[in-house]
């Protein structure tokens, strides 16, 4: 793999299917004492989903949403 001037890898597809690490999965990169760099999934990130659920409870009290709200809570912007 190369690391791009941005700092950026890509992942080959085998390797995140096999990992579980979906889109929007929250990850972060720890070196080990070997200064080896691992990937591991972030502790207690919420998934795209668990953020979904929480922003729909929050427009519960709301009985009609804009279609703009509705597109802007289902592509996860606030």
């Amino acid at each position: 793999m190369l690391i791009s001037s941005k700092g950026q890898v890509t992942m080959p597809a085998a390797i995140r299917r096999k990992a579980g690490l979906l889109p929007n999965t929250e990850v972060e990169f720890v070196l080990d004492d070997r200064q080896r760099v691992m990937l591991v999934r972030k502790e207690g990130a919420k998934t795209r989903g668990e953020r979904l659920v929480e922003k729909l409870r929050k427009f519960r009290s709301k009985l009609i949403m804009s279609p703009d709200e509705i597109m802007r809570l289902t592509r996860g912007e606030d």
